[in-house]
């Protein structure tokens, strides 16, 4: 634990990209296999389940420090992070612990199905134990929000440092359903085992934002294009009269899309397709937020698939009869990709249509019926280009659509976290609307925490804390006064939201200070952004 502990006290420390690695590679050169392997699972977000909630970590945590709780809230208020809250007011005794970083974690798996008397006691016992950082580690792994600024990309190179395997090798091996709590190392990484890789998919390869003007791309024929459509990237994979649906998060997410068992026999064993998870209600493509209530159910009933059924758009063709295809031109790949999908009528599987074009102006034009498509914007892929790992910059490109924009007048603030902790940050916004009386009143619509500078967020602050009219626990409601641009991505109608409207990564744009709130925008505004859909297939 203390190696671990100090691996990313040196991670947390540093922005320098080098750094890490070097201190990465160290650490897998180094710590013992079982470690290795717990530590390469946290980094990818594959943690034991959490043993205890934060209602009672911070209870117990206030118990101890002999401070009443409403200290310790405003504490965690101030600092913004509880495992860094718990680690600076539980005081440690003079005692100290070896175990290490993998048998910490194996008590936390037994920790959950025990009493919360024991789950006390042992929090005491090691939170003393420990000395700060450690504390800080061992409270952030019981939480389960272990985040630190380390990409599966910057581990998998680290590891290829420390091992000699090709970094392309290790993050097809790092894919896949694997239980740090019965794999150890040898198996996870340094073992070739061709069972491995039934299920396993291929890493994605992403594309990069566009930088310039289209044009600087150069000549517009060498490029294929097709929509960025907006759904769940994800790969389907046919081997051995088995199915596999693999997210681009990792996630084997087969049982959560069971229309596309019918893939098995009419695709050919040894095929793996990189494509986009859309919802299709009424046979047309339906919105993000029709399929956010596909995703994350544990059961998915008939009720639902009839209502927001799925289909797979297919981009490209990674496996052929079993072969890797990822170095041939993305033409070649196409073409099979075409010639598989045709004549497969009567199934969830449709191309995502390539375009081609004969002027950037043509291209530009294309992309301005994107929402109507239901789609971002477009994606440029030149024509002779491999199937890469990770996002690369070159052959493949994303030119999302322009964001909608709305003016809003704030309503609401909440304490930020991390550096903005001691600031107000956290703001809903509120469009007017006409009531059942025929008078004008805020309805909420969104929430935003993003876009303005530092400065900004502290006369904002400071205006909050003198202008607030009510108090729920962290947020404050507000003299409605200021008003704000605020551009997002997307737009569909909710049943779910007050306004009736779900916007999708709202963000603001600019603070309005020329603007008085009578004229920001209505919610008839809004709606009037959701765009109708043209026919795509």
């Amino acid at each position: 634990m203390k190696k671990f502990s100090q691996l990313i006290k040196t991670l947390d420390g540093t922005n320098k990209t080098n750094v890490k690695v070097a201190a990465l590679a160290e650490y897998f050169t180094n710590a013992p296999d079982q470690d290795k392997v717990w530590t390469i699972a946290i980094l990818s977000h594959r943690r034991p389940p959490r043993p205890v909630n934060t209602t009672l970590l911070r209870e117990w945590a206030s118990e101890l420090a002999h401070i009443p709780l409403w200290l310790f809230e405003e504490s965690y208020h101030i600092v913004g992070d509880l495992a860094e809250t718990i680690a600076l007011v539980v005081p440690s005794d003079e005692s100290s612990t070896d175990k290490s970083l993998s048998a910490f974690l194996q008590e936390m798996i037994w920790l959950k199905a025990q009493s919360d008397e024991d789950k006390k006691a042992y929090l005491y016992r090691n939170w003393k134990q420990l000395d700060y950082y450690g504390r800080f580690v061992f409270t952030k792994l019981i939480t389960g929000g272990f985040r630190i600024g380390v990409s599966q990309k910057l581990m998998t190179r680290a590891l290829a440092k420390a091992t000699g395997i090709d970094e392309d090798i290790l993050a097809y091996k790092l894919m896949g359903n694997w239980d740090p709590n019965t794999i150890d190392f040898q198996d996870l990484i340094l073992e070739e085992k061709k069972s491995d890789y039934l299920s396993k998919p291929y890493p994605f390869y992403l594309a990069y934002a566009l930088e310039n003007e289209p044009e600087s791309l150069g000549d517009v024929t060498e490029w294929s294009f097709e929509h960025k459509w907006d759904g769940i990237r994800a790969q389907i994979i046919v081997r051995n009269n088995e199915l596999f649906t693999w997210s681009r998060g990792e996630e084997l997410v087969t049982d959560k899309y069971p229309e596309f068992e019918v893939f098995i026999g009419r695709l050919p064993n040894g095929t793996v397709i990189d494509g986009e998870i859309l919802p299709y209600p009424n046979k047309e493509i339906g919105t993000f937020n029709d399929l956010q209530t596909r995703i994350g159910r544990k059961n998915v009933s008939k009720a639902l698939l009839k209502k927001t059924p799925v289909i797979l758009k297919a981009y490209d063709l990674l496996e052929w009869q079993g072969e890797d295809i990822r170095t041939r031109p993305y033409s070649k790949r196409r073409n099979l990709l075409e010639k598989m999908v045709a004549g497969q009528d009567g199934i969830p599987l449709f191309l995502s249509e390539k375009m081609e074009f004969t002027s950037w102006q043509e291209v530009a034009e294309e992309r301005e019926l994107s929402r109507e498509k239901r789609s971002e914007g477009l994606m440029f892929k030149r024509k002779d280009s491999p199937y890469l790992v990770g996002r690369k910059k070159g052959d493949w490109w994303k030119w999302k659509v322009d964001p909608l924009t709305i003016d809003a007048v704030l309503t609401y603030a909440m304490r930020g976290h991390g550096r903005r902790s001691n600031l107000f940050t956290d703001y809903t916004f509120a469009l007017w609307n006409e009531n059942e009386e025929g008078e004008k009143e805020l309805v909420t619509f969104a929430k935003a925490y993003s876009g303005l500078t530092d400065a900004e967020f502290r006369k904002v602050d400071a205006w909050i804390k003198k202008n607030t009219l009510e108090r729920f626990g962290p947020v404050r409601s507000v003299t409605p006064h200021h008003v704000f641009e605020i551009a997002f991505e997307g737009i569909a109608e909710s049943k779910r939201h007050k306004s009736g409207v779900a916007t999708r990564f709202p963000r603001i744009l600019r603070w309005r200070k020329d603007k008085k709130i009578h004229e920001a925008n209505s919610l008839e505004d809004l709606k009037a952004l959701i765009p109708h859909t043209v026919e795509t297939e």
